[in-house]
Parts: structure tokens; sequence; C-alpha cells
């Protein structure tokens, strides 16, 4: 980070950054459009009551490049409303936007304090801050596409590109007097991914981009990764809106305010609360449905483990008897039981009798031998495909 000039007086930009809010998203196809609504009315009135100098919004607004008309009418009474607020917002482009739905109706949007960026044309160009201080808005760079913008074909891979974006705006943070923030939407070397989350940029690590490239600013605000974090000082992801997966049960969810200075930024996490908690519970059936602690989480959206050492058949519908929004049931997976081996080798022996076949497949998924129901139901399977046989 720059030092700040001896002669010029201390400034101080306050800011409000918050990204990743996927607006239309659901969770193992449950909307999350009220909940989101829900959090968006605790940020609107963090706005109302903290009055930042800005409002920054680092990518992935929407959950898709065409997003349901829902989520579009939400985001237009949001802006509107910090608009009413006179508090001016910086909005970028994510890698699940559309740079040019997002960024509809910029240039007269402008004037009112909404800045929505969703191309890279202008990255170099600081919006404003007036007496507070300059922010470079830089959504999510497609290497295909800067290649294009600065016609050189050497131009590979996101690091390359990124830097290319990056070092004008970083040559014109260091002549500016004022503090200065960069907006950025990226996956920057030595932060922690959520591993089910975040939709990758591209395989492996090509799309990482290392730290020092979003170097030169007081303050950069991060989007693209859900765990909130600093991966270099000065240099902040605030994580998603909501948890948008069961990986992120345990994460914290916020916004960051911060404080910025030339040569330093000082900032604070507020928690918005959720409407329904992501939760993971893990048990046996008949622990999860007693146990009096769980009582909280009747409404909240589950993920269960379940621990029985048997079948449980029906355990979806007979949890959500008590926690109405079960999402998902997965079996913990047991150790294999003395002499017990692969499929093949267990059905070696079996014959040809179908039913012998079903008994050790059943029990080498399960782990219990088949009751008189399952065994109903596959024999009249077996009859049904054989009269549709022989009529063939």
């Amino acid at each position: 980070m720059s030092a700040p000039p001896c002669s010029i007086a201390l400034v101080t930009l306050r800011l409000l950054h918050t990204s990743d809010w996927h607006l239309g998203r659901a969770l193992h196809e449950e909307s999350l459009l009220e909940d989101q609504a829900w959090a968006l009315e605790r940020l609107l009135e963090l706005v109302r009551d903290e009055r930042p100098d800005v409002l920054v919004v680092a990518g992935d607004v929407y959950d898709r490049a065409v997003p349901p008309a829902e989520a579009v009418e939400l985001l237009d009474e949001v802006l509107t409303r910090v608009a009413e607020l006179s508090v001016p917002a910086v909005v970028i482009a994510g890698n699940h936007d559309s740079a040019e739905r997002l960024s509809f109706g910029a240039r007269l949007l402008a004037p009112r304090g909404l800045h929505l960026r969703g191309g890279l044309q202008a990255a170099a160009e600081p919006i404003a801050i007036a007496g507070k201080g300059l922010v470079y808005a830089v959504p999510f760079v497609d290497p295909d596409v800067v290649r294009g913008l600065e016609e050189d074909p050497d131009i590979r891979g996101h690091a390359a590109a990124m830097e290319r974006v990056v070092a004008r705006a970083r040559a014109d943070a260091a002549r500016r007097s004022l503090p200065t923030v960069l907006v950025a939407h990226a996956f920057v070397q030595g932060a922690a991914q959520t591993p089910d989350s975040e939709r990758p940029v591209v395989v492996g690590s090509a799309g990482c981009v290392p730290a020092e490239t979003i170097g030169g600013f007081d303050y950069a605000a991060l989007g693209h990764l859900h765990a909130a974090q600093e991966v270099s000082p000065g240099a902040r992801y605030s994580g998603s809106l909501l948890k948008y997966s069961f990986s992120e049960a345990s994460h914290e969810k916020g916004v960051v305010l911060v404080e910025v200075e030339r040569g330093r930024a000082t900032a604070r996490t507020v928690a918005l609360g959720a409407r329904r908690d992501v939760v993971r519970l893990s048990g046996t059936l008949e622990e999860l449905l007693r146990r009096e602690d769980l009582d909280r989480h009747a409404q909240d959206l589950v993920e269960v483990t379940l621990d029985d050492p048997d079948y449980v058949l029906d355990a979806k519908r007979r949890l959500q008897a008590r926690f109405a929004h079960v999402l998902n049931v997965v079996r913990r997976e047991l150790a294999p039981r003395p002499g017990e081996g692969a499929f093949g080798q267990q059905v070696a022996g079996a014959g040809k009798d179908d039913l012998k076949l079903f008994e050790s497949f059943f029990d080498t998924v399960t782990g219990a031998l088949p009751g008189p129901e399952h065994r109903t139901v596959f024999t009249d399977a077996l009859a049904e495909l054989a009269r549709t046989e022989r009529a063939a």
C-alpha cells in the first residue's frame, strides 16, 4: 500500500463492502429468494444507520446470466432504496452475471450515484466519491475479452489478463492523494475456497490471480469466494450474502464496514443474520426425532447424515415431520464388515438366482438384508419385466 503524502490532510473513506448475493439461487431446489430479500432488508437498515460514503457490491449479483424476473425485481427494489438514501453504490459483474445485462442503463443511473460496471473498458477510470476517495471497478476478467480489447494475442490466462487490466488502474491510483479502493471479482492466490459452493472459473489453479496483482490500492474489496477472509493486508473477501451450500454451514455471514485512509484500512464485519439457517445434523433417526435441543432447527434448511447401522426406510419423509425443510439425507459410510469385499466378489458364487443377487446387492449397499416388503417389490418388478418381454 502506498504512503500518504505528508502535506495532505487525513481523509477517511467509509465504505460498506458486500458481494456474492446470487439473487435467484436455490439450495437443493428450495428457493432462497425470500431469504435473500430478508438479508437485504437488514443490509438496507445498516446503510441507513451507518451512512457509509459508498456501498460496493463485488460481483455475482445474480446467480446466472439470465436471472428470473423476481430476482431482477428484488435488485431493482434494493438499489432504488439505496439511491433514496443518497448513498452512492458501485456494483460490478461477477462470473455468474451477464456483463451487458447488469450494466444496462449505467449512463443514465450514474448521475444518481448508482455505478453499474459490467465491462472492462473503464477499469482505469475511477469513480469519484466526492471529497472522500476513488473507487476502481474491475468486473470479472475473461482472458479472451481482454485479448480482444488489448489486441494482444500473447495475453493468456487469468493472471496475465487481470494484471493487464489492473496495471493502468494501479498507475492512476499512485498519482492520487485521496484514498483508493479496488473492487474486483477474482480468485486471489492464498485464499481458502469453499469446496462445492463457488462455481470454478477454470479447471485447476489456472484461474488464480497472484496477490500482488491487486496491490497498489489502500483497500481491495473482493468478490467470488464465499468464505469471508482477509487474503493480505488491506485485501479482503466479504463472503456471500447467505450460506449457499451445506459446506458453508459453519460460516458466519455478513458484510464489512471499512474505513480507508491513505496507506491503511480498518475493517470490521457486521453480521446480518438469516431468515433460515443452513445446518448439518447427524445421528440415528430415533436420536434426531427425539433430541429436544434440535427444536430450534424446525424451520431451518437441513442436511442430515444418518448413523443408523441398518437401512432406514422412508427416512426423509419421517425427518420432515420434525424438520420441515430437510433437503438432503445421506448415510454415513460405515467400515466394511469382516470378510466383506467388492460386490462382484460377493455375488460370484451366488449363481444365477436373481433374488440372491438382489439380496447380496442390497446387503452391500445398506448393510442389512432386504425385508419382506423389499423382496415383494423386487419379485413384482421381475414378473412385470417377464410379462413385457413375452408381449414383445
